[in-house]
């Protein structure tokens, strides 16, 4: 038979799964906000400052823009699986970014190059510190969204 006692004691111990969520919950969280504000950046360059996406921004953003709607649903109610559906997008996101990285960089040969109508792809301007351009900005992101769901993911299995 329960106590008041024994029912108190239970009410106020801590539970030691709340600490994972609160950090797993924190880490979706996390990739969500980069992802939202990549997507507005990625917005912003595009209508407000008039710069055209290439091909690979578009595939891209075909990667990134679906992590704004899928992350959310994943975070309320805390839903671990998402990092199942998210993580594919995030690192395909990355893959691309970086091939974009290596052809603006002039790594990849002429040959490769995947834009043969409409806005160049390896022309991206550098909008910052003289070196930083919406491609690298994108690998970053992509890569902080990566890591992030796989610590989430480490998080939720233990």
């Amino acid at each position: 038979m329960k106590t008041a006692k024994t029912t108190r004691a239970a009410a106020t111990s801590p539970d030691p799964a709340r600490p994972q969520a609160d950090a797993t919950w924190l880490l979706l969280f996390g990739s969500w906000l980069i992802a939202t504000a990549s997507s507005l950046g990625a917005l912003y360059f595009s209508e407000v400052m008039d710069m055209p996406p290439c091909v690979l921004c578009w595939y891209q953003r075909i990667a990134m823009f679906p992590l704004v709607l899928l992350l959310p649903a994943g975070l309320f109610p805390l839903d671990r699986r998402v990092v199942r559906y998210t993580l594919p997008l995030a690192l395909a996101g990355c893959g691309v970014a970086l091939f974009h990285v290596l052809l603006v960089a002039g790594v990849i040969p002429e040959e490769i190059r995947p834009c043969n109508q409409g806005v160049p792809c390896a022309d991206s301007p550098v909008i910052g510190f003289g070196f930083v351009t919406i491609p690298l900005l994108s690998l970053v992101a992509f890569g902080a969204i990566a890591v992030l769901l796989v610590l989430a993911h480490s998080r939720s299995s233990k």
